[in-house]
Protein backbone atom coordinates (compact mmCIF):
# COMPACT_ATOMS: atom_id res chain seq x y z
CA UNK A 1 0.00 0.00 0.00
CA UNK A 2 1.26 3.47 -0.89
CA UNK A 3 1.41 5.86 2.07
CA UNK A 4 0.52 9.55 1.93
CA UNK A 5 4.10 10.89 1.69
CA UNK A 6 5.00 8.38 -1.02
CA UNK A 7 1.96 9.34 -3.11
CA UNK A 8 2.59 13.07 -2.63
CA UNK A 9 6.21 12.69 -3.81
CA UNK A 10 5.13 10.64 -6.83
CA UNK A 11 2.49 13.27 -7.64
CA UNK A 12 5.12 16.03 -7.41
CA UNK A 13 7.45 14.19 -9.79
CA UNK A 14 4.56 13.52 -12.18
CA UNK A 15 3.65 17.22 -12.26
CA UNK A 16 7.23 18.08 -13.20
CA UNK A 17 7.42 15.46 -15.93
CA UNK A 18 5.55 17.66 -18.44
CA UNK A 19 3.27 14.74 -18.97
CA UNK A 20 0.69 15.52 -21.63
CA UNK A 21 0.75 14.57 -25.30
CA UNK A 22 -2.59 14.62 -27.15
CA UNK A 23 -4.43 14.80 -23.80
CA UNK A 24 -2.92 11.51 -22.65
CA UNK A 25 -0.27 11.28 -19.99
CA UNK A 26 3.10 10.53 -21.47
CA UNK A 27 3.84 8.31 -18.48
CA UNK A 28 0.80 6.88 -16.76
CA UNK A 29 2.42 6.06 -13.45
CA UNK A 30 5.73 6.24 -11.74
CA UNK A 31 6.76 4.06 -8.85
CA UNK A 32 9.20 4.58 -6.03
CA UNK A 33 11.77 2.64 -8.07
CA UNK A 34 11.49 4.98 -11.09
CA UNK A 35 14.76 6.71 -11.90
CA UNK A 36 14.37 10.47 -12.26
CA UNK A 37 17.04 10.74 -14.93
CA UNK A 38 16.27 7.65 -17.03
CA UNK A 39 12.58 6.79 -16.40
CA UNK A 40 11.05 10.20 -15.76
CA UNK A 41 13.56 11.71 -18.21
CA UNK A 42 13.94 15.10 -16.58
CA UNK A 43 16.84 17.26 -17.70
CA UNK A 44 18.99 19.11 -15.18
CA UNK A 45 16.94 22.34 -15.31
CA UNK A 46 13.63 20.54 -14.73
CA UNK A 47 15.18 18.45 -11.98
CA UNK A 48 16.52 21.57 -10.29
CA UNK A 49 12.99 23.02 -10.21
CA UNK A 50 11.62 19.70 -8.94
CA UNK A 51 14.17 19.51 -6.14
CA UNK A 52 13.66 23.15 -5.08
CA UNK A 53 9.93 22.48 -4.78
CA UNK A 54 10.56 19.13 -3.09
CA UNK A 55 12.79 20.65 -0.36
CA UNK A 56 10.25 23.41 0.28
CA UNK A 57 7.03 21.39 0.11
CA UNK A 58 8.26 18.54 2.31
CA UNK A 59 10.38 20.74 4.59
CA UNK A 60 13.50 18.65 3.90
CA UNK A 61 16.95 19.96 4.86
CA UNK A 62 19.20 20.05 1.77
CA UNK A 63 22.32 18.99 3.64
CA UNK A 64 25.04 18.18 1.09
CA UNK A 65 22.64 17.66 -1.83
CA UNK A 66 24.42 18.47 -5.10
CA UNK A 67 22.52 18.01 -8.35
CA UNK A 68 25.78 17.74 -10.31
CA UNK A 69 26.37 14.38 -8.63
CA UNK A 70 23.33 12.98 -10.48
CA UNK A 71 23.82 15.05 -13.65
CA UNK A 72 27.60 15.14 -14.17
CA UNK A 73 29.16 17.16 -16.97
CA UNK A 74 29.86 15.14 -20.10
CA UNK A 75 32.97 16.24 -22.02
CA UNK A 76 32.14 17.57 -25.49
CA UNK A 77 33.83 16.06 -28.52
CA UNK A 78 33.61 17.02 -32.17
CA UNK A 79 34.34 13.39 -33.02
CA UNK A 80 30.96 11.58 -33.30
CA UNK A 81 32.71 8.21 -32.89
CA UNK A 82 34.34 9.07 -29.58
CA UNK A 83 31.97 8.26 -26.76
CA UNK A 84 32.52 9.47 -23.22
CA UNK A 85 31.10 7.07 -20.68
CA UNK A 86 29.97 8.78 -17.52
CA UNK A 87 29.00 6.87 -14.40
CA UNK A 88 25.67 8.27 -13.21
CA UNK A 89 24.56 7.19 -9.72
CA UNK A 90 20.99 6.09 -9.06
CA UNK A 91 18.58 8.96 -8.49
CA UNK A 92 15.19 7.42 -7.75
CA UNK A 93 11.87 8.61 -6.45
CA UNK A 94 12.46 6.30 -3.46
CA UNK A 95 15.37 8.54 -2.46
CA UNK A 96 13.01 11.52 -2.32
CA UNK A 97 10.40 9.54 -0.37
CA UNK A 98 12.88 8.34 2.26
CA UNK A 99 14.36 11.83 2.61
CA UNK A 100 10.88 13.35 2.98
CA UNK A 101 10.12 10.90 5.78
CA UNK A 102 13.44 11.67 7.50
CA UNK A 103 13.18 15.45 7.03
CA UNK A 104 16.70 15.70 5.56
CA UNK A 105 18.53 14.61 2.40
CA UNK A 106 19.95 11.17 3.17
CA UNK A 107 22.11 10.39 0.15
CA UNK A 108 25.16 12.67 0.00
Amino acid sequence: MVDNIEQRVIDLVTRHSGAYVFRKKKYDTYTAESNIHFDVRLDIDDTEELMDEFFTEFNVERGDFNLKKYYPDVPFSWNPFKKHLVDVPNFTIRMLIESAKAGRWLYD
